[in-house]
């Protein structure tokens, strides 16, 4: 028999950033009965596999898994195997293409293996809708879908503005949000979790669960989140994404890029720390206690940690402090080659004399060991937007140009602004940074 903390404490903690409890008085009801009966209430949240990799974002609702996880009831982590071949049309004008078995598979495989950075593996259900799908009759599915009209249907926001566009909307895509629904007959679910996009399917559970003579289940939404910028839903499309893969630095760069503002809402939805706490650290951070970045670096450490571990957290953290606040270089960083054929400037000697005589010409590592150079080195002109561009730090000459400009650009530390530079080759390797991305150069003949 499972043991259960007060259900006040419970309802607090299920709460932490909640967009909405449909409703929270069913859910103090089954808390109560599940306090009373020790029997675990049945958490769901179902996932398309649609794309290989997951950003933070898809893990708000793996995050609210977690906080019913660790109030001692069982979570499913279902995977949508079979609906993933008809494609949510959730937020989708047009048709959304089907995925392939194989897509799915080695998808779902992907998400199985991502996800258990956050849920416990031992603690966690995985099911697969298929399970039960591949076993109804062609009757079956009539006799499901008849249970729904037409004009319901439409009721769905999507829908209803496709029709009124004239825009086709397939027979599948409206048996989607019936597959949804039955997932939860299925499962004998007790609450739902879903984003708040997705509350017409939602419901289509509620309903159908009442239909077959079950509880229905309580719905409860989370917010979409914000990307890094703060103002677009976070997507890969729009270029503002964390990605649970990408590298330790990668990560705790990205959360140390976002305003404290937005701190706030990512410790509500991406932690397990609790409202009091997130509180006094606003109170605490208001009254000049606590530097907001200290803050935000305890909070980039727990994401990384939550994805790659303490050890790379803690690396993370001190490689972000060496090249943010002490301006020394990480140990691991990226080392690229570039000829100097691909970003050398004025060539000549007259041209390298002529440019020399300017004073205002930039000169690496110092103006004086460029203007006399010793034995087996010479003088060189190179652009700097093209090794910008050749080193990955700019996605374009257009783009480097206007880093310079925004005095963005260092190479070992020393800022630059325009894009001639002097500097005398062989050259050793240096550290060239544009705003908070640096690569460690070797020019090469």
């Amino acid at each position: 028999m499972a043991n259960f903390p007060p259900v006040e404490e419970q309802l607090a903690y299920i709460k932490k950033g909640a967009a909405d409890i449909i409703h929270e008085r069913e859910l103090r009801e089954r808390l109560e009965n599940s306090l009373k009966t020790g029997k675990p209430m049945r958490v769901k949240a179902g996932f398309d596999p649609t794309a290989p990799d997951l950003h933070v974002g898809h893990t708000v609702l793996i995050r609210k898994l977690k906080h019913f996880q660790d109030l001692g009831h069982t979570v499913i982590f279902l995977i949508g195997d079979f609906t993933g071949m008809i494609g949510d049309p959730t937020g989708r004008s047009v048709t959304r293409p089907p995925l392939t078995r194989a897509d799915i598979d080695r998808n779902a495989e992907t998400y199985k293996a991502q996800v258990f950075k956050i849920l416990d593996s031992q603690k966690t259900v995985v099911d697969f809708n298929s399970r039960w799908f591949s076993k109804m009759s062609a009757e079956d599915f009539i006799r499901l879908a008849a249970k729904f009209t037409v004009s319901q249907m439409l009721e769905r926001e999507e829908f209803h503005k496709r029709f009124q566009e004239e825009k086709p909307i397939a027979i599948h895509e409206l048996l989607y949000s019936i597959c949804q629904g039955y997932d939860s007959v299925a499962l004998e679910a007790d609450v739902e979790l879903g984003g708040t996009d997705q509350k017409f399917n939602l419901h289509m559970g509620r309903t159908l669960q009442k239909d077959f003579g079950q509880p229905s289940q309580i719905i409860l939404t989370m917010p979409i989140l914000e990307g890094t910028d703060g103002v677009q839903k976070m997507s890969k499309s729009y270029g503002n994404y964390i990605g649970i893969s990408e590298p330790p630095q990668e990560i705790y760069g990205k959360v140390m890029s976002i305003s404290d503002e937005l701190m706030w809402r990512y410790y509500e939805l991406l932690t397990d720390v609790k409202v009091p706490e997130i509180e006094q650290m606003k109170a605490d951070a208001a009254s000049g206690k606590q530097h907001p970045m200290e803050l935000k670096k305890a909070l980039a450490r727990r994401i990384v940690q939550d994805f790659h571990g303490e050890q790379a957290a803690a690396a993370a953290d001190e490689n972000w402090a060496k090249q943010f606040q002490k301006d020394e270089n990480p140990e691991d960083l990226e080392k690229v080659s570039i000829s100097l054929q691909v970003i050398v400037g004025a060539g000549s000697k007259e041209e390298i004399e002529d440019l020399a005589k300017q004073k205002n010409i930039p000169c690496f590592p110092d103006r004086s060991s460029v203007m006399n150079p010793p034995p087996g080195k010479q003088q060189k002109i190179v652009r700097l937007d093209k090794m910008l561009l050749h080193a990955g730090l700019a996605e374009s000459t257009s783009d480097a140009n206007r880093k310079l400009k925004q005095n963005a650009v260092k190479i070992d530390s020393k800022p630059f602004t325009v894009p001639n530079l002097m500097l005398l080759v062989p050259a050793d390797s240096f550290v060239a940074r544009v705003g908070r991305k640096m690569k460690r150069v070797q020019l090469v003949d």
